[in-house]
């Protein structure tokens, strides 16, 4: 009897959750999902904006360092009908880019030039274009570019081609060839393009 007791016990302890109890984990559940869903996107949307600003940075580095090295112009150039991957005309620079020789300095990828990097394009709504950069930049043996200027990378995600908090990068290239990413002076989440707070950029399209 005293045994029938005991498990009569443990039956009535393991009978679990009640519905209340359920309904009221699930909708607790869906709240902390609610809250770090957001976080979450934004940290890779964050982190992505910086991978690909980097890979620019990179890139520009790298041909300004080989032309310098060899002695002769480098070429980085969105992938269109002049460069090596040749992907057709009107492509942006999101859509990748390549860095070459650039022998007669024409900004073209040509025979006798020779392709020292290829870039992947950038994943959809994400924008990275240039203002004085619309199809190349070219670096000379001394290090120099053919034009000062800047770029952009957005997560475009809404389409608006405006930078809002934390969803841009801005990449400064100045007259003598120097590679530097755009800084957030009053820490607003949106770069500027002087040392004045009152300067940010507005645009994804420089």
């Amino acid at each position: 009897m005293e045994y029938r007791k005991i498990m009569h016990s443990r039956q009535k302890h393991n009978a679990g959750f009640t519905l209340p109890e359920l309904m009221i984990t699930i909708v607790i559940a869906g709240i902390l999902i609610g809250i770090a869903i957001p976080s979450f996107t934004s940290t890779i949307s964050s982190n992505r904006l910086t991978t690909y600003a980097n890979e620019l940075v990179t890139a520009l580095s790298l041909a300004r360092s080989e032309a310098v090295k060899r002695g002769t112009s480098v070429t980085v150039r969105k992938v269109d009908s002049n460069s090596f991957t040749n992907r057709g005309s009107g492509a942006n620079w999101e859509d990748g880019w390549d860095v070459f020789t650039d022998a007669n300095s024409n900004g073209n990828f040509e025979a006798g030039d020779v392709l020292l990097r290829t870039y992947s394009p950038l994943k959809s709504s994400y924008t990275l274009r240039g203002n004085n950069f619309s199809n190349f930049i070219r670096f000379t043996s001394s290090g120099q570019s053919n034009t000062l200027g800047s770029f952009v990378v957005c997560d475009n995600s809404d389409g608006n081609g405006i930078p809002e908090a934390n969803t841009s990068r801005l990449i400064l290239v100045n007259s003598i060839g120097r590679v530097r990413m755009g800084l957030d002076n009053n820490n607003d989440g949106i770069p500027n393009t002087t040392a004045s707070a009152a300067s940010n950029i507005t645009s994804c399209i420089p």
